[in-house]
């Protein structure tokens, strides 16, 4: 450990070895300790993140990294935004659309190559052969639990909730507290453990279904005059990806512009009528609420059943 890592805080990772139980749960006392570095200048961020490349690693095992945006504020995000938008380092997040809504709004950076825990988690049970409601979205402290992917209580988790409750700037303070510290750490440090999982688990469809998805969920909220033509490429269907002996449907995003004071009308009393349309239809159907974009609804998922969705969206705002 070097010398500055001494008074650094710590935080036990778990990196998955050829030796572990598909099965086995993470047990914290024997997974690493490591630093905790809290980043306000880019000189402190390893090179390998500023300057990616297609023999970039960025998984750091030996270190986690928060970077502090209120101390660091623009200047460090710019240096972050290569690494952020690189088509050569994967991105682990578990729900990525809020977290790629901030970055492109707040900083002009356009969150690529995503891979989704919770996506993944959701596209795994479908391979599996497990059924799932439409609103039935896993949260990271369920995927955590979860002993074919972790194992681990984040009960520290539900604190930091009730606080920010009561006081929405509760990240908005300085210096951070270690509550601040290890909660910001807890969010990321099993999130190499479960990616290693996933990726044991997902055949070659399943995978190209969660880097599509991430893709276009990273694209969800970000709306703009230039209509997503200033993002990187969606990435295209393998050759070797069949679907019952042919290529997979193209996967899209649509957004729809709901008049006003049609929403209640496309929502229906206690949701029955969005769930209606997302029962059935196999298309993801997502409101922006009360965090906004409170006027449209986002549809991702094959063309023509993207289609069948919005068609039936469009029914409802009809008047009677």
């Amino acid at each position: 450990m070097a010398e500055d890592d001494i008074h650094s805080p710590l935080a036990r990772v778990p990196v998955p070895s050829p030796d572990d139980d598909p099965g086995g749960e993470v047990v914290d006392q024997e997974a690493s300790l490591v630093p905790i570095h809290i980043i306000t200048n880019a000189s402190e961020l390893p090179v390998e993140f500023l300057e990616p490349s297609p023999q970039s690693q960025l998984a750091f095992p030996n270190a986690i990294y928060l970077v502090d945006v209120i101390e660091g504020g623009k200047v460090l995000m710019e240096a972050c935004k290569p690494a952020l938008e690189s088509s050569y380092v994967t991105k682990v997040i578990h729900d990525c659309k809020r977290d790629s809504e901030a970055l492109y709004f707040q900083f002009g950076i356009k969150l690529n190559n995503v891979m989704d825990t919770q996506i993944a988690y959701s596209i795994i049970e479908e391979q599996e052969g497990r059924a799932r409601s439409p609103d039935d979205y896993i949260s990271f402290v369920g995927l955590l639990a979860d002993p074919r992917y972790c194992g681990v209580s984040y009960l520290e988790k539900e604190e930091v909730r009730v606080l920010l409750r009561q006081d929405p700037k509760f990240w908005t303070y300085r210096p951070l507290s270690d509550l601040m510290i290890h909660a910001a750490a807890d969010d990321v440090r099993f999130l190499l453990y479960v990616y290693h999982k996933m990726i044991e688990k997902l055949n070659t469809l399943s995978l190209w279904h969660v880097t599509i998805r991430g893709a276009l969920y990273c694209r969800c909220f970000c709306i703009s005059d230039r209509d997503f033509a200033d993002w990187p490429a969606l990435p295209p269907i393998p050759d070797d990806v069949l679907l019952d002996g042919e290529a997979p449907e193209e996967e899209i995003l649509s957004v729809l512009d709901v008049p006003r004071g049609k929403m209640g009308r496309v929502i229906g009393k206690k949701g029955a009528s969005i769930l209606s349309i997302k029962e059935s239809c196999n298309a993801e159907i997502l409101i922006g609420g009360s965090k906004g974009p409170p006027d449209k609804v986002f549809l991702i998922g094959p063309v023509k059943q993207v289609r069948k969705a919005a068609a039936m969206i469009r029914g409802r705002m009809l008047d009677i």
